[in-house]
């Protein structure tokens, strides 16, 4: 390990957290000879010097092996991370990495998540990144740290290092004579930056990493115990309900205040421009002040929203800006057949199972915020600016949500309870949004429509491919105030910073648009429009679960043309030799190609590489249609999983059976509904998903391990591919293709109806 000047800090012995290290910065990559574009979650792009470029995950961004790893002279360890748990439990998977690296048992190390007065910077949780940036960051800082302690034992024992076992924070020579991680660190300064290589433990030594540990957050949850943000509870707490617009661009012209302040425990009403809100005791008083001030106000109508019905058509009118994603098109070769079609997919909501809620409290000119935000960092700055305030006065510590992937109201509920703590210094005051605005204020996913045309060859081979996609923005994250609704309903209101398209390779809208499947001509162009007619930003997976759908039911009409089974076909047209594997095993344990099927069952096959970058996931599934009613129940799924290293083989699996679920809740029911004057989707009944009655019966996940290799991203991997998959079997159940999702229900009844009249 180099002790250099420039990686050790004598000076900062007790500095206690690493922020974010940006050494340069422009808007112009080539602007700085020195720096190099990172691409982060969700399209964030930070710039490093080049001499951290090679470091591992978020390590560019917070270089100092401090920032991740803590030790006290009582032989405590901390372990921190950037990223929030979400419930794909990646808490306990890379506490398991940590600790696997230390040669620690998990239940010796205290792990601290997203704390912006504590934890690395580390900006969203999202994307599939956490294992791939974080993950490895913990990896390569564990190993680092216990290098260093280890050197520092060989010194003082006067063994060499080769001879020294570490176990439990404690390093031990042959002889008996040992010397604890605590009495180590006080000769050893662990703010140094990290080096491009790290001592790490070969994997067949793995003890923890590959094993499935109980994930650190169920017990709470399964038992009723304080689990979410929603739960806190604190002293000297009061309650707070927002009362929100009707619409967009309504205007607040008048409330019944002396009416709502002579009820039972009423604190204040904050009203600043259009933002409105009651403060009380008790969270069922500010429920009652709320449901009487909303129905006392008075607003003026809110702006024009599309008509549902020509949505997909304004989607081509108002984009703007066309990217071109790919391009290899040459002169064809002879062609047998070309076949062209449409996919649509309608606006989604996330419909968090918990509404949006945030603690905050206003003392001594400090603001603390408990929030569910995905980027406490993000979200600190974007306060910050809201409130005037310097960021070092600004602290957001994340705790858990109650359901949400995705940019949902978690910071707007955040800025309204941060807004109401100022207005009462010293009281911690609980905002937690009602059932409706949830629905009616969500950041929806936004519609799409894409077009796609390909032709092959006589042998059944692809030989060009056409594919445009139109979309608005996937990703309105917190990048200033402005990205907050309550600062934008304020008498001086914020402006949202301006929508831009996600770039590749990540993409937004156009994530998974270009497939991984060898093509010899193909051409893939994003029209993104920077106008959003509803709010939208991030949800799971972004575009890919549309693009995937596309991709996934063309490959099936080719394969189809081609007279080739369909997973044969897409063999034929993949030289990856890991997406071959996770097709082979899935079509495998599947017992693929199916039998002649019963009356009214279809069985279908997806596949995709999560970003091109991420997990490999392949499933094959069977369907029941309902031919009477246009109802789809998922009855089965294989699926097979390439993600790299296995950390917790049991949190893969929850990931892509709880994906499997959301995407076919996605696929065959979900929808907005709304009108030209407002939001019509404000309940359950108005948005209907996937319930328990209508879980699939089986779900068979299969893992392929890569020991060793680096971790891919799992989490967001089978939206995408489910939604191929399902669109394959209807159409094998009922002989009709259907190209515009919601899949099941009227739409499908009258196009079975239709075809047996």
């Amino acid at each position: 390990m180099s002790t250099d000047d420039n990686d050790f800090d004598q000076s900062r012995r007790s500095f206690l957290i690493s922020g974010s290290l940006v050494v340069g910065f422009s808007l112009l990559p080539g602007a700085n000879s020195r720096a190099q574009k990172v691409i982060a979650d969700e399209g964030a792009a930070v710039y490093v010097s080049r001499e951290l470029e090679t470091l591992a995950g978020s390590l560019k961004t917070n270089p100092f092996l401090d920032a991740w790893i803590k030790i006290a002279p009582d032989n405590k360890v901390t372990v921190y991370t950037g990223k929030v748990e979400l419930g794909t439990g990646v808490r306990t998977a890379l506490l398991q990495v940590a600790a696997e690296e230390l040669n620690m048992a998990p239940s010796l190390i205290t792990f601290l998540t997203a704390d912006t007065g504590a934890s690395p910077d580390e900006g969203l949780t999202a994307g599939s990144h956490t294992m791939a940036d974080s993950g490895s960051a913990l990896l390569n800082a564990a190993a680092q740290v216990r290098g260093l302690l280890v050197e520092a034992a060989s010194r003082r024992l006067r063994v060499d290092r080769a001879r020294l076992t570490v176990a439990d924070a404690r390093v031990s020579a042959p002889d008996g004579r040992s010397l604890t991680f605590g009495e180590l660190v006080q000769t050893v300064n662990l703010h140094r930056k990290a080096t491009r290589t790290s001592p790490l433990r070969d994997p067949s030594t793995f003890r923890v990493i590959g094993t499935s540990v109980q994930r650190l957050d169920i017990p709470g949850k399964v038992t009723g115990a304080a689990s979410y943000v929603q739960d806190m509870q604190m002293d000297n707490m009061i309650h707070a309900r927002a009362v929100l617009p009707p619409s967009y661009g309504s205007r607040l012209l008048g409330i019944n205040e002396d009416e709502v302040m002579r009820l039972p425990g009423v604190l204040k009403i904050v009203r600043d421009g259009d933002l409105l809100a009651v403060v009380a005791k008790g969270e069922w008083q500010a429920v009652e002040a709320q449901r009487k001030l909303s129905a006392g106000s008075r607003w003026s109508p809110g702006r024009k929203l599309p008509d549902p019905s020509t949505v997909h058509q304004e989607l081509k009118s108002i984009a703007t800006e066309r990217i071109e994603v790919a391009n290899t098109k040459s002169p064809s070769p002879p062609t047998a057949k070309t076949l062209s079609a449409r996919f649509a997919k309608r606006y989604l909501m996330h419909g968090s199972i918990g509404p949006s809620c945030s603690i905050a409290r206003f003392e001594n000119g400090r603001m603390t915020v408990w929030t569910h935000s995905q980027g406490v960092y993000p979200l600190r700055d974007a306060l910050a600016e809201m409130l005037s305030m310097p960021k070092d006065k600004v602290r957001c510590i994340h705790v858990e949500g109650s359901g949400c992937y995705g940019h949902n109201g978690a910071d707007d509920a955040a800025a309204h309870a941060a807004l109401l703590a100022r207005e009462l210094p010293g009281r911690a005051v609980r905002l937690q949004w009602m059932r409706d605005q949830e629905h009616m204020w969500d950041h929806f996913t936004p519609a799409m429509v894409s077009e796609l045309s390909a032709s092959i060859d006589a042998s059944g081979a692809i030989v060009n491919w056409t594919y445009a996609l139109w979309s608005s923005s996937h990703n309105e994250r917190i990048v200033n105030a402005g990205r907050l609704v309550p600062a934008r309903l304020l008498a001086r209101p914020f402006v949202s910073a301006p929508s831009v398209p996600m770039r590749q390779p990540e993409g937004g809208g156009d994530r998974n648009a270009i497939p991984l499947y060898k093509l010899p001509n193909i051409q893939v162009v994003n029209n993104f429009s920077p106008t959003m007619p509803l709010n939208t930003s991030a949800m799971r997976s972004l575009g890919a679960h549309t693009n995937v759908f596309a991709i996934e039911s063309f490959m099936d009409e080719l394969a189809s043309a081609a007279h080739i089974d369909p997973v044969a076909f897409r063999l034929k047209h993949l030289d990856d030799s890991r997406a071959q594997d996770v097709i082979r095993l899935a079509a495998a344990k599947f017992g693929w190609p199916r039998p002649p099927r019963k009356p009214g069952y279809g069985v279908g096959f997806g596949f995709a590489k999560y970003k091109n970058l991420m997990g490999y996931v392949a499933i094959a599934v069977e369907v029941y249609v309902e031919k009477a009613t246009g109802d789809v129940r998922l009855e089965r799924a294989e699926v097979a999983v390439d993600c790299g290293q296995i950390v917790n083989p049991d949190g893969i699996h929850n990931q892509i059976e709880g994906g499997i679920i959301q995407s076919a809740s996605w696929t065959l029911y979900e929808e907005l509904k709304y009108d030209q004057e407002k939001i019509r989707s404000f309940d359950w009944s108005s948005y209907p998903i996937m319930r328990f009655s209508a879980v699939p019966a089986s779900i068979n996940t299969h893992l392929i391990d890569r020991s060793g290799s680096p971790f891919l991203g799992v989490a967001e991997a089978a939206m995408g591919p489910t939604s191929g998959a399902i669109a394959n079997a209807i159409f094998d159940a009922t002989g009709k293709r259907l190209h515009e999702m919601p899949l099941a229900g009227e739409s499908l009844r009258r196009l079975i109806l239709d075809s047996d009249h």
